[in-house]
C-alpha cells in the first residue's frame, strides 16, 4: 500500500460531504456566468486580492485592478510583481491538472518568478514556519521533500476519497511538507481550488482563497490543531463547514427577492450582479459559439463600456475567436478609431478611442 494521510473519515466529514453535495446541486445562480469574461475577470481579481492579502501584500483592490490594467501606481515592487504573477498563473489554471506535480511546479514558478531564485523548483534547504520569533512548524527535512511529494501525489491520484476531502487532506499536508523556499501559501490555495473546480466548476466563482480570507484566523487555528494532533481530520472539518457555509450564503443568495449574488466575496467589496440581466450576454452568438461578424465590434464596445478595459483574452471568450483572431479584431478597432491600445506584451489592454 501507499502513502496514507493521516485523517480519519468522521461522522462529521461524511456529514458535511453529503451536506455539500447536495448544496452544490441546488445552487444554479452561477450557471450561465462562466462565458462572460467580464464576471470572469473581476471573480479572478478579487480572488487574486483575497490570496495575496494572506501573504501581507498591502494593494487594495482598486489597485490591483490598476495594475492589471496596465496602470503604474505607486506601490512596493514586489508587491506588484506578485499581483501580475498571480494573474499570469490564474489566467492558465483551468489548463493545469490538479493531479499532476509538474503542473503544480508550473504553477509556482508563475506565480514566484522573479521573487524567489529558483521559482517553480522544489527547496534545497530547510525552512520553518514562524509566528514571530516563535517557532509553529519545521517543514519536512529538505532531502525527503521530492519523495513525499511524489508520495502525496500518487495519493490523490489514485484515494478513492471523495474530492472535497482529498482537497482538504492535500491543503493540510502540501502545507506541512512546505515543499518550497516561499510562495507556499498561494500554491496551496490555487491548488485546493483547483481540485474543487476539477469536481464542480461552481467552485470557480467560489474559491478556497476568497473563503480563508474570510475566515483567516480559524484558518490558522485549524493548521494548528491538526498539526499537534498529527492528524489533518481537525482541518477537513473546517474547510468543509467553511465550504457548506459559502454555498448556504450562495442559495440564499439566489433565493432572495432581489435575485441576485454577491459570489462570497470577502468583506462585501463587489457590487451585486443581476443575474437575469446577465442572462441576455450572448444572445448574438452562432450555433458554434461565434458572435456574428456584423455584431462584433458593438459587442466589445458593450464590454468595454462594462469594465473600462478589455484585453484580447476577454475578446476571445466573448467571441468565441482564436486569440490571434481576437487580437485582429481589436486591431481592427484600433484602426477604425474605436479603441486604444494600452500596455505592452501580456499587459496589453483596449479603452474606448473617447475614454
Amino acid at each position: 500500500m501507499g502513502y496514507q494521510p493521516p485523517f480519519e473519515n468522521s461522522a462529521k466529514v461524511v456529514s458535511l460531504v453529503a451536506d455539500i453535495a447536495e448544496l452544490v446541486g441546488q445552487v444554479t445562480i452561477f450557471e450561465g456566468l462562466d462565458p462572460n469574461p467580464t464576471l470572469r475577470r473581476e471573480n479572478r481579481i478579487r480572488t487574486i486580492h483575497s490570496s495575496l492579502l494572506i501573504e501581507n501584500n498591502a494593494l487594495t483592490i482598486e489597485q490591483v485592478t490598476a495594475v492589471l490594467g496596465g496602470h503604474h501606481i505607486l506601490a512596493p515592487p514586489k508587491d506588484i510583481r506578485e499581483v501580475q504573477n498571480a494573474y499570469e498563473a490564474y489566467d492558465v489554471a483551468a489548463e493545469f491538472n490538479p493531479y499532476s506535480l509538474d503542473d503544480l511546479l508550473k504553477a509556482h514558478g508563475l506565480l514566484m518568478d522573479g521573487l524567489v531564485k529558483h521559482p517553480g523548483c522544489l527547496r534545497n534547504d530547510d525552512v520553518g514556519v514562524y509566528a514571530g520569533d516563535v517557532l509553529i512548524h519545521p517543514g519536512t527535512p529538505w532531502r525527503y521533500v521530492p519523495q513525499v511529494m511524489k508520495d502525496l501525489f500518487e495519493w490523490l491520484g489514485t484515494s478513492p476519497d471523495h474530492p472535497l476531502v482529498k482537497g482538504s487532506v492535500f491543503h493540510y499536508e502540501f502545507e506541512f511538507i512546505h515543499p518550497f523556499i516561499d510562495g507556499n501559501g498561494r500554491t496551496g490555495r490555487l491548488w485546493h481550488s483547483l481540485i474543487l473546480r476539477k469536481w464542480r466548476p461552481v467552485f470557480a466563482w467560489i474559491p478556497v482563497e476568497t473563503l480563508i480570507h474570510r475566515n483567516q484566523q480559524q484558518y490558522y487555528d485549524a493548521l494548528l490543531d491538526a498539526g499537534k494532533a498529527a492528524d489533518s481530520t481537525a482541518f477537513v472539518e473546517f474547510m468543509l463547514e467553511t465550504i457548506r457555509d459559502a454555498l448556504m450564503d450562495a442559495r440564499e443568495q439566489q433565493n432572495s427577492p432581489e435575485g441576485k449574488a454577491t459570489f462570497a466575496i470577502p468583506g462585501g467589496e463587489q457590487p451585486p450582479v443581476d443575474g437575469q440581466a446577465m442572462a441576455s450576454v450572448g444572445e448574438r452568438w452562432t450555433s458554434d459559439g461565434q458572435a456574428m461578424a456584423s455584431d462584433r465590434k458593438a459587442l466589445v464596445l458593450g464590454l468595454v463600456d462594462a469594465n473600462g478595459s478589455i484585453t484580447s483574452t476577454d475578446v476571445a471568450h466573448l467571441l468565441g475567436l482564436s486569440k490571434p483572431r481576437a487580437r485582429a479584431v481589436l486591431q481592427g478597432m484600433v484602426r477604425d478609431g474605436l479603441l486604444t491600445k494600452n500596455g505592452n506584451g501580456r499587459y496589453t489592454f483596449y479603452t474606448k478611442a473617447n475614454g
